[in-house]
Formats: C-alpha cells, structure tokens, sequence
C-alpha cells in the first residue's frame, strides 16, 4: 500500500503540474501525455490492477523521456519526465481494475 500512496501523490503532482502549465507550452505536454498513456495501453492492455501500473512505474520511466524526444523534439518543456509520466500514469490509473470512484478498491477474496 505504501508503494501506491507514494506512487499515487507523485501522478496528481505531474498532473497539477501539467495544468499549471503556460497555456503556449500545453499542447506540447498533452502530446507527449497522451502519447505515454498510448505506451501503457501497449505494455499493460487494457485489462490492468493498480499494483501492475504501480510495479511498471516502479521498474523506471526513462523510456517516458525518450518517448518525450520523439514526439515533441522541438519541445524541450515536454521533456519533464516526472510531470510526463505522473499525468500520463495517473490518467491510465482511473482504468484498473480495481480502481474507482477515485480510490483504490480492496480484494474481496
């Protein structure tokens, strides 16, 4: 559980960060989020738990800035890992499985 909640304040952080962007320097963000949110539909599916996105955001999001890179390669204010990644994982959260209402659903098994 610690992993997550950790986890979870670092994804509303890059999406609070994310919003405040200037306006001019969004577009380029939402790209490059919207892109990344496309990679985690390619690596996890769309039949997902909290703990699988918790794990692959857990093993590194290097590959979040080089994706960054190709994207948007004029637009070095979307290279911001951390505001990438935690608004693209945050976004992708709200499908898992076990994930609703804007929190975390515990086992009934």
């Amino acid at each position: 559980m610690a992993l997550f909640d950790t986890a979870i304040q670092e994804w509303q952080q890059g999406t609070h960060r994310l919003e405040e962007a200037p306006e001019l320097e969004r577009a380029a963000l939402e790209l490059v989020a919207d892109a990344t949110v496309a990679e985690l539909r390619r690596r996890l599916g769309s039949a997902y738990t909290v703990d699988e996105l918790v794990q692959l955001y857990g093993e590194g999001t290097s590959w979040v800035l080089d994706l960054a890179y190709r994207v948007a390669p004029e637009a070095p204010w979307a290279w911001d890992e951390r505001t990438i990644a935690g608004a693209a994982f945050y976004r992708y959260l709200r499908g898992a499985l076990d994930f609703a209402g804007g929190r975390r659903l515990e086992s009934q098994i």
